[in-house]
């Protein structure tokens, strides 16, 4: 069917000699020389930047960490080595559903990781549950998360809702607007798939509820390249506020055609894309006060010792939103296998029961649901940090307006 696949086992140096000298092995260990994990990404494909900074890194900085410290480790107190199993999911939802239930029926892998982004995690959601798989749905946004839960009694969705991210951003603006820094008009468009659809509803409510007035609201097709009208339509309409729930390929050409058209909103919010470290190398000064979901607690010595790790191994920094959440839900993962071994039901409960000690601190869900994110954060001095909730320690304020483009040069 054209699926690309590559199988590979990553063993660390003295890997298979510490899981044969860390005592009795228990049958399961006896039986078998490694644990399978496989997932299907977007390698290639309009997904394919967002995937290739927040999520396959994690996935292979995990699976080297684990392995050089001799494997998973089982209640028993042996270790398996990871033997990873991938498919290029060629940013197609079809090919998601395909690649994973392949996993699960021909290559029987022992436990698959989530698919990026939303849609995909929502298509791949009846899978996972189908052949009981635990699906830690790390880069996926919806509101709708306490109802997946009881659909999908094996998911668990680990980025928040639309909602979440909206009332942070109002809340911001509303301050702003308070202090007079900013007027109560708004433009706003979003990416007519999923995530969009999930984040522009919930902001149309909340603005409303804050005396915010909406006076543009367009949607767009996935794929989109050209937001020139859209753009030009905004800097129009009298916002002072200019808001995208964009995905990568978007978020990087709005910005650059908001500078070739000389757009310059006092606030400019947009989607995916704004927290990657290419960001800030494609825009350089021009970042500063550009603003957008999730952040980082730059103030945070486990965090930042994360961040370090990711760059030392891979050559190259991680996001400032998922990327940190993405590796602490792997960690999550391993703890639970420690402890309860590799039933894929006993591991499913673990993970919605048990208390893990991750790179962003401790963690316990709740309703399946990882609750303790950052919701909103901007370019400030070279870092995307971390703006609201604002009463968290590690926020940092909101600097408004933000400089015109021509004050970067």
């Amino acid at each position: 069917m054209g699926i690309y696949s590559r199988r590979t086992i990553m063993f660390a140096l003295g890997a298979v000699v510490a899981a044969a000298g860390a005592g009795a092995p228990d049958a399961a260990a006896q039986e078998r020389s490694s644990v399978k994990i496989g997932y299907a990404i977007s390698k290639s494909g309009a997904n394919a930047g967002g995937a290739g900074i927040t999520t396959i890194p994690n996935y292979k900085l995990w699976v080297k960490d684990v392995n050089d410290a001799g494997g998973l480790e089982l209640p028993d107190g042996s270790r398996l080595p990871i033997e990873v199993v991938e498919y290029d999911d060629r940013s197609s939802s079809e090919e998601v559903v395909r690649s994973i239930e392949r996993l699960a029926t021909q290559d029987e892998v022992d436990f698959i990781l989530a698919p990026w982004g939303t849609g995909f995690n929502l298509a791949a959601a009846p899978i996972f549950d189908r052949f009981g798989y635990p699906q830690l749905a790390i880069s996926a946004v919806t509101d709708k998360a306490p109802e997946f839960v009881k659909r999908w009694p094996r998911s668990f969705w680990m980025h928040g809702g639309g909602s979440d991210y909206t009332a942070a951003l109002v809340d911001i603006l509303a301050g702003a607007a308070d202090e007079g820094t900013i007027n109560r008009k708004v433009a706003v468009i979003s990416v007519a798939e999923g995530f969009g659809i999930d984040l522009v509803t919930a902001a149309r409510a909340d603005f409303e509820e804050a005396d915010f007035e909406i006076v543009y609201d367009r949607t767009y097709p996935p794929g989109t390249t050209d937001f020139t009208p859209m753009i030009n339509e905004a800097a129009q309409s009298g916002a002072d506020s200019f808001v995208a729930f964009s995905y990568p390929p978007d978020t990087f050409a709005l910005t650059q055609q908001t500078q070739v058209a000389d757009y310059n909103p006092k606030v400019l919010f947009l989607g995916v894309g704004t927290q990657f470290p290419s960001y800030l190398a494609a825009n350089g000064e021009k970042a500063t006060g550009i603003m957008g979901l999730g952040g980082t607690d730059v103030s945070n010595p486990k965090v930042m010792e994360y961040r370090k790790h990711h760059e030392e191994v891979l050559g190259a920094a991680p996001d400032y939103w998922g990327s940190v959440v993405t590796y602490a839900t792997l960690q999550m993962l391993q703890e639970a296998i420690r402890r309860v071994g590799l039933d894929r039901g006993d591991v499913t409960e673990e993970l919605a029961t048990g208390t893990f000690d991750t790179v962003i601190g401790e963690v316990k869900l709740q309703d399946r649901q990882f609750r303790d994110m950052w919701w909103a954060g901007q370019w400030q001095d070279g870092q995307f940090v971390a703006l609201a909730p604002a009463d968290r320690p590690g926020a940092s304020k909101p600097r408004l307006p933000k400089q015109p483009w021509a004050a970067a040069n």
